[in-house]
């Protein structure tokens, strides 16, 4: 049934949030101060309208937006739109009672994502292509994404639908990965399974046609046609095939700047969970670095494009799992610095090794407000003061934040 409801605030993933006698009701798309009719279905509500709209609400740039599950904020205008974002790292940084200065949030969409997922799925006889809905398996089918990078906003959905349509007898549900790079795109597909030869010869072909750089299934590279290269500082790196990048360049960029900035003066860095380098290629033209990052493909990558890179200081390389072992606190004192970029999970484990160890300078990387906040309470614990906090908007019109954290070993003297 329809009800009529006030939307007093906004929630951590843009939803707006209405007060009722059985608690909450989070509504996707609505602002505060607006009154909405919705249709509840538990805690969560379907926004049928806006009948008394904020001043703060303006009409979606794209015309998918309220079908598809990628975007969340587009009906905000843009200064409340950074200020919500920001204010959801103040209030969990406050929830984890840490004390910091927190600057003001950097735009760094630049020219947009330069990775999308597209989606392609077989219900009864036809083919779909496309995002998935908000909270839903459901392809929303697009022609477009104006978030995405030039090179990618027209191009992506015609590639993944014509993959789709050779890998159609399989009927599998495929998850195409299409990557803007120096030379061209690089497309991994995922769902698929092991290739038959005639399937392997019809992708090269495919790959011919539609001038990809490279075209791979689950990291089997089917065709290179061009290296995929990625400049990261004076470096061209060609990552493994699906493999971790930051979401545009600016956002690496701009993140790469913060780190390096912070490290300046320092001889010896480790960059941990360093990925194919964007961090630990920059930090090379003025200090030694020590690279670590689980997956062996990616440290492949970046000690060769360390090698093929003249100017660069040295740069050693370690594939290990700083999850179950991270660097030991012997290991961790050689450095004069330490930038830690774990994934979403945080790094816990490292954090309570630099903890007890005797670095002056720790540089936190986080996709996660919450982790960051949990690692840096660790390390605040045990000495540490957390200097500065810079939050990066390079998922823009999503509710996730890229946080950058720079936390100082506080001497004796200081601490009296």
């Amino acid at each position: 049934m329809a009800e009529q409801v006030t939307i007093t605030r906004l929630g951590a993933k843009a939803d707006g949030i209405a007060e009722s006698a059985s608690g909450p009701v989070f509504v996707p798309m609505a602002l505060p101060g607006e009154t909405v009719t919705i249709e509840r279905d538990g805690a969560r509500a379907r926004l049928v309208s806006v009948d008394a709209a904020s001043p703060e609400r303006e009409t979606p740039f794209c015309p998918y937006f309220d079908a598809c599950g990628g975007c969340a904020t587009q009906h905000m205008r843009h200064g409340f739109y950074q200020d919500w974002k920001r204010d959801t790292l103040v209030h969990t940084l406050r929830q984890a009672r840490i004390e910091a200065p927190i600057a003001p949030l950097v735009d760094a969409h630049g020219d947009g994502r330069r990775r999308v997922t597209l989606h392609v799925r077989f219900p009864d006889r036809a083919m779909r292509v496309g995002y998935m809905a908000a909270r839903s398996h459901e392809v929303v089918e697009i022609a477009f994404c104006p978030i995405a990078e030039p090179a990618l906003k027209h191009a992506a959905p015609p590639v993944a639908r014509a993959i789709g349509e050779h890998l159609r007898s399989s009927r599998k549900p495929l998850d195409i990965q299409i990557t803007a790079v120096e030379t061209g795109l690089d497309v991994d597909v995922r769902g698929h399974g092991p290739l038959k030869d005639k399937d392997r010869l019809s992708l090269i072909g495919l790959a011919e046609k539609l001038d990809l750089a490279r075209l791979s299934i689950h990291g089997d590279v089917v065709v290179e046609r061009r290296p995929p290269a990625i400049r990261m500082g004076k470096a061209l790196v060609v990552p493994p095939a699906g493999s971790f990048l930051q979401a545009t360049r600016l956002g690496e960029e701009t993140l790469a700047g913060l780190v390096t900035e912070a490290c300046q003066g320092a001889k010896r860095v480790a960059d941990l969970f360093s990925g194919v380098g964007p961090f630990a290629l920059r930090l090379a033209e003025k200090a030694e670095v020590h690279a670590v990052e689980t997956e062996a493909g990616a440290i492949a990558a970046l000690d060769k494009a360390f090698r093929a890179t003249p100017g660069l200081r040295r740069v050693t390389s370690e594939a290990r799992d700083l999850f179950r072992r991270p660097l030991l606190t012997p290991e961790l004192n050689a450095f004069d610095a330490v930038v830690i970029d774990p994934p979403r999970a945080g790094a816990e484990a490292q954090a309570k090794q630099l903890a007890v160890s005797k670095v002056p300078l720790i540089v936190s990387v986080s996709c996660d407000a919450a982790t960051f906040a949990r690692d840096a309470a660790i390390l605040m614990g045990s000495g540490y003061r957390l200097e500065r906090v810079v939050p990066v908007d390079q998922f823009k019109h999503s509710p996730h934040l890229e946080v950058v954290g720079i936390l100082r070993r506080e001497t004796a003297k200081k601490r009296r």
